[in-house]
């Protein structure tokens, strides 16, 4: 493996949950999200998401083409289906719609192997 490509190590990240949010660099995603990428292949593929939710922030109605891996590090989600807490890890399958959102805020670590696809792209602000 080339010397600037590094294995992401979940357990780096659970250690690293307290000082996340300091730690690295945070971009806009939706509003009350920010997002810091750990990969993305561009054009629909693959990628690997630390999402940051303020409290009350919920991001629009999406469908899942493919799996989401979704692992709550810190607080809590929410979504048409239920309610996740710390440590909480949920599998979307492919087809599966919904706007997941935070009462509390939380840090979670979402994994796709294919974009997900906003179902209004009027609310699927950038």
């Amino acid at each position: 493996m080339p010397e600037s490509i590094q294995p992401i190590v979940i357990s780096d990240l659970l250690d690293r949950v307290a000082s996340l949010r300091d730690d690295v660099t945070w971009e806009p995603f939706r509003p009350g999200v920010t997002a810091h990428w750990l990969y993305k292949e561009g054009n629909g593929g693959p990628c690997a998401v630390l999402l940051l939710y303020e409290p009350g922030a919920r991001v629009a109605l999406h469908e899942h083409p493919g799996y989401e891996h979704l692992l709550i590090l810190e607080g809590d989600q929410y979504d048409e289906d239920g309610a996740y807490p710390t440590g909480s890890l949920v599998i979307h399958p492919p087809g599966t719609q919904h706007s997941p959102g935070s009462t509390n805020g939380c840090l979670a670590l979402l994994i796709y192997n294919r974009s997900v696809k906003f179902v209004d792209p009027d609310t699927a602000h950038s």
